[in-house]
């Protein structure tokens, strides 16, 4: 009887393993990483003043370091001022700067405790053996982020990058052959359709690179995949980020040389006539610094609001972002160029709002149906 009792436990533990797995990458497909829904602070005790102005400066911190990180790559890759064609080397260098800062900060906290609050970091090879998957789907993501902006303009960029919904879809699909409702494909439909569009719209008017469009759609197919690994490799680190970020960065830095010496990118910096400029290495290192800052205030925003907000937030930053570029570089765009802008950023709103609710209602009746029962079996 308790042999009997024994097994069928076990089995069940068994079936179990591959819904938890399932749930867990299904979680990382659709941008969910550890999100419960709610701010991981308890603000019920403090002020409602204090908790809106909380809100407000962290959104906006989020917002000026995004936004000013775009306008700063795309003055160090396409600049007409500084002319460097090194595309994987500023990346490399923008590597290098988080890993130092990591470093730095990993150990100002071992000499200094209570100073600052972050992991010890020690370089060990098999960890970053166990992480180099990630870091080559990372070094793809930065990678083709940057060439992408290298090619169009800002304007543009965010449209150029509106995929990601769309892959996370696809490889849901592909990966766990889970079925998407009708609301989630029909916002994907209108971010695609705005894609079309802002492509269409950028060629009527002279100002489409193909190119940079195409590193854009590899860009949003890297982003899904690295949501995806990164789960997959967090238990070897502990599960702590900024340990993920340090070997992430460090396997990149490594990568990065053999490729900038098959591209010729270190012959075309020996021969750059600024290379011992004060300001363009200024300008390098702050492009370094807000690519280091980014991860803190992402985390940050998530903290203070929730991830459903995060997601929010990003999408009206990117409004901004598209308007600020039009001016700033003084361009003028017809109509369905907008329309195309406004459906990429409609789509993804409702996106986030579709996924938000259907979580929602799987947390409210959390227990599988009879059928899917039987197909987790399987």
């Amino acid at each position: 009887m308790h042999s009997g009792r024994g097994m069928t436990q076990s089995s069940a533990t068994m079936n179990r393993a591959p819904l938890k797995r399932s749930r867990i990458l299904r979680m990382a497909l659709t941008g969910t990483l550890g999100a419960s829904g709610e701010a991981e602070i308890d603000s019920r005790d403090k002020p409602f003043l204090l908790r809106a102005l909380q809100i407000a400066l962290v959104v906006s911190l989020y917002w000026v370091t995004s936004i000013s990180m775009v306008f700063l790559n795309k003055y160090l890759l396409d600049s007409p001022s500084l002319q460097l064609d090194t595309p994987i080397f500023v990346t490399f260098y923008q590597c290098l700067v988080t890993s130092l800062l990591c470093k730095g900060l990993s150990t100002l906290a071992t000499c200094c405790p209570g100073t600052v609050d972050f992991p010890t970091l020690h370089l060990d090879l098999r960890v970053a053996r166990s992480v180099l998957p990630l870091s080559v789907v990372f070094i793809g993501m930065i990678t083709f982020n940057n060439l992408c902006l290298k090619y169009v303009g800002v304007a543009f960029y965010n449209v150029g990058r509106s995929l990601t919904t769309v892959f996370n879809l696809l490889l849901s699909y592909l990966l766990l052959k889970q079925t998407t409702s009708f609301y989630a494909l029909l916002t994907c439909g209108i971010i695609i359709g705005g894609f079309w569009l802002g492509v269409d719209q950028e060629g009527a008017e002279g100002t489409l690179s193909l190119t940079g469009t195409i590193f854009g759609v590899l860009a949003s197919l890297c982003v899904s995949l690295n949501a995806i690994y990164t789960k997959k490799v967090l238990p070897a680190v502990d599960g702590s980020i900024w340990r993920l970020t340090f070997y992430n960065n460090v396997n990149a830095c490594m990568l990065f040389l053999p490729l900038m010496l098959m591209l010729g990118e270190l012959q075309a910096l020996l021969n750059f006539a600024q290379l011992d400029s004060a300001h363009f290495w200024v300008m390098m290192t702050l492009g370094g610094l807000f690519g280091f800052a980014i991860g803190y205030v992402t985390g940050l925003q998530i903290k203070f609001t929730s991830p459903l907000t995060h997601n929010v937030s990003g999408t009206a930053k990117a409004c901004a972002q598209t308007v600020l570029a039009v001016l700033y570089y003084e361009e003028t765009k017809s109509f369905l160029w907008w329309a195309s802008n406004l459906m990429v950023l409609g789509g993804s709103s409702a996106y986030t709002w579709v996924r938000g609710w259907e979580m929602k209602k799987t947390q409210e009746d959390p227990s599988p149906k009879e059928d899917e029962k039987s197909a987790m079996g399987v």
